[in-house]
């Protein structure tokens, strides 16, 4: 990473950190773009480079997630299994998590606590995990040479691969105050998904 890039990723960090602290200590419908732009000392235009909006800061860690499985997913051998693929991008966010900062943990947890204390935004959450999905299923259409929209395997082995994802991040919900704990619960929850899956479906 280069200067400008490392520059421009303090900021983003920044602005962040300053609005999960605002949306924490006062509300996430009482902070503003504006509030969160002048704590970092930046204008609301320079926030908008970075960000949507609220909603954009709020959902960051599916930003980030998506990212890495769709880049693990694009490197794995084109002849290779799609579930076995889709396995192989889970566990690339696992990796990222065990490898996780204690402010990549301070992050990670206090947008858990803004998710679990402001429900409007799991109906967010939720949509913009579907979009992953749609994402994850156009990639494993394209390595099987097949239609997205008409090929219920894709739909169906990707739905099974992130669900595994949300029953490893909670089910069971005790609390938690480390990401490495997370990661150990989704590393067992795939190998769970492993067990269940017949060798033949894996196509």
């Amino acid at each position: 990473m280069g200067l400008r890039e490392a520059k421009k990723e303090k900021t983003r960090l920044a602005i962040l950190d300053t609005a999960l602290d605002l949306f924490l200590e006062q509300g996430y419908d009482s902070t503003t773009v504006e509030q969160i732009a002048g704590s970092v000392d930046i204008s609301p235009r320079t926030f908008f480079r970075y960000f949507a909006g609220k909603d954009h800061l709020a959902l960051w860690f599916h930003d980030h997630g998506e990212e890495i499985m769709l880049d693990t997913l694009r490197s794995r051998p084109a002849d290779e299994p799609a579930f076995t693929s889709l396995m192989h991008t889970l566990r690339a966010v696992l990796a990222d998590m065990e490898d996780s900062t204690p402010e990549d943990t301070s992050r990670f947890l206090k947008l858990r606590r803004l998710l679990d204390e402001h429900p409007h935004l799991v109906g967010l959450s939720v949509a913009r995990g579907a979009a992953t999905e749609r994402r994850l299923v156009a990639e494993i259409a394209g390595r099987r040479g097949t239609d997205p929209d008409t090929d219920r395997f894709c739909h169906l082995i990707v739905a099974f691969a992130m669900s595994t994802m949300r029953v490893g991040f909670e089910c069971p919900k005790p609390a938690v105050e480390d990401v490495r704990e997370i990661a150990a619960r989704l590393e067992e929850t795939i190998v769970l998904a492993h067990s269940l899956l017949r060798p033949d479906l894996h196509g």
